[in-house]
């Protein structure tokens, strides 16, 4: 298929640029980028009047739930969510059941994924077999398998010889380890950030010191080893300064955040509402501001939705009882319109870190729209407003803090490696 999208302006987040012109799709491949190439004649053509055209977004973390857990959300009802999102990649963390620790595992869950043909898949290994961090997993056939990288999902490695060791392993290998910095004892209970809020409230606190304490143990292992580390969901602003120092010494160290914690602070819990209940827990305004300073001047890398669906009746449970977790394939794209309208940072920028920039720490060549790239594309009108109800998305997790928000940004059509996957009229 021979696609023209036409009268669009196109958003190149790697360049910073944004630009009138037409984009031409051949071969799953962009062919043209303002010229259309010889000959070139378009056997689908979409109007992107008034429209932005960027590159897919790249989420770093999205939960699709299979196998084991097809009761909260399916393979194929998460990338049909993705799709609306506009998201045409995503990292999927390794707590299924089974645990993703074996090669047959990752390989039946990329033949799935390929077999229903939506978005691309990239899943992460288990650091440990089981998760249980005790014993290392076999790395090389886990990568050969498929998967972009190891983690332990949100169990920590409490044995710091065994994580050494993990380390060691993939700095010998150049695979990169995504640990979320954890204390597994100082947040043991934790249900809500430490403070005030938590403690008017009742709730089980889980303080700072438990994201810090852990991040001065990986960065000191990472001297050690030389290993590459990808930290997920950093939530506090004494966090991101650490990151921000071990960036400025030189260490290989990437890492994100959460689009909730963009938006949310801890206050927005209000009486108890299970819907805010997230892991890692909403902090301060503090440190909020702490987390949109970061990613305007680059040190937290990436974006993630943090899509975690669950069961309604999961929702349902006192707040300490809840499932932690949110849907958020279809929400990630408006809520960094939202972050770059309220902080006025160019949308060109703010898109890189949904696409170059997610796209760079998997050394993975998309969130691109240069001519040749494959053709991954995102279209949306950044004006149209939508509000966010069950019924308005696909995911099959319903459940989100920020239902009944009216969000700018509405994706009008999705494009998968040359294909349109979705539209919307």
């Amino acid at each position: 298929m021979k696609t023209h999208i036409q009268g669009g302006t196109v958003i190149d987040p790697a360049a910073g640029t944004e630009r009138r012109a037409d984009v031409f799709i051949a071969d799953g491949k962009i062919v043209g980028n303002g010229l259309a190439p010889a000959d070139f004649e378009a056997t689908k053509t979409i109007d992107a009047n008034g429209l932005y055209v960027a590159p897919g977004l790249v989420d770093l973390s999205a939960r699709l739930r299979e196998p084991g857990y097809e009761h909260k959300a399916t393979l194929e009802s998460e990338t049909a969510a993705a799709l609306a999102g506009g998201v045409t990649s995503l990292v999927c963390p390794p707590d299924t059941d089974p645990i993703l620790d074996e090669p047959g595992l990752v390989e039946m869950l990329k033949f799935r994924a390929r077999k229903l043909d939506r978005a691309h898949v990239y899943p992460l290994g288990a650091l440990t077999v089981g998760l249980k961090g005790q014993v290392i997993t076999e790395m090389v056939a886990l990568t050969e398998a498929g998967c972009v990288g190891f983690s332990q999902a949100e169990l920590p490695i409490v044995d710091t010889q065994v994580l050494l060791r993990a380390l060691q392993y993939a700095s010998t290998y150049g695979y990169t380890a995504w640990l979320r910095p954890l204390d597994a004892y100082l947040a043991k209970g934790g249900v809500a950030a430490s403070g005030a809020v938590a403690s008017r409230l009742g709730l089980p606190g889980m303080p700072v010191a438990a994201e810090t304490i852990a991040l001065h143990t990986i960065f000191e292992l990472m001297r050690v080893t030389g290993a590459r580390v990808h930290l997920p969901h950093l939530s506090s602003a004494a966090g991101i300064a650490l990151v921000r120092e071990a960036k400025a010494e030189g260490l290989p160290v990437t890492c994100d955040v959460s689009a909730n914690h963009i938006h949310l602070i801890d206050v927005d819990i209000g009486y108890f509402d299970a819907q805010f209940r997230l892991d890692p827990p909403l902090r301060s305004q503090r440190d909020r501001e702490a987390i949109r300073a970061g990613l305007a001047d680059g040190t937290i890398d990436a974006i993630c939705s943090d899509h975690t669906p669950v069961d309604d009746d999961e929702k349902l449970l006192p707040f300490a009882e809840a499932t932690p977790g949110a849907t958020g394939l279809e929400l990630l794209l408006s809520l960094t319109v939202k972050w770059a309208e309220e902080t006025r940072v160019p949308l060109a920028k703010a898109l890189n870190r949904v696409t170059a920039a997610p796209a760079d720490v998997l050394k993975l060549p998309a969130g691109r729209i240069d001519v040749g790239a494959t053709a991954d594309i995102c279209v949306f009108d950044a004006g149209a407003h939508w509000r966010v109800e069950p019924r308005s998305l696909k995911s099959q997790g319903h459940n989100t803090p920020f239902l009944g928000y009216e969000l700018p940004a509405r994706v009008r059509a999705t494009i998968v490696a040359g294909r349109v996957a979705f539209e919307r009229n």
